[in-house]
């Protein structure tokens, strides 16, 4: 059974930091894309970063964050990571992670998803 489970949100202040992970259990996960998406009340679930499972691990993001967020992955622990800096307000969501063989800006694309991280960014 595959789970997906995410960490690290939390309360932080606006212009900080703050690093989710997301550990992966019951597929090879070196052969997953994962991405980050958000759910913020009210509003759809929007993409947020993407890495590919090969092709040298190739990111994408969309305008909205890039430059700010970062997402990486260790294999070795089947983990992925999403390093958020320069937070604001706006960021405030539900983060979730999610697997899938090709990744894409789409949530139809995905296989797997975890439960979610409240991230909540104070101005």
């Amino acid at each position: 059974q595959v789970q997906l489970v995410e960490s690290g949100g939390g309360l932080v202040q606006a212009g900080g930091s703050l690093r989710l992970s997301c550990a992966a259990f019951g597929l090879t996960f070196s052969t997953y894309g994962m991405g980050w998406f958000r759910q913020a009340p009210g509003k759809e679930r929007e993409f947020v970063a993407a890495i590919r499972g090969s092709g040298g691990g190739m990111t994408y993001y969309p305008d909205s964050v890039k430059g700010r967020f970062t997402i990486s992955r260790d294999n070795a622990k089947n983990t992925v990571y999403l390093q958020m800096n320069s937070l604001k307000p706006e960021d405030t969501a539900v983060y979730y992670c999610a697997a899938a063989t090709f990744v894409s800006g789409s949530e139809y694309s995905y296989d797997y998803w975890g439960q979610g991280t409240q991230v909540t960014v104070s101005s």
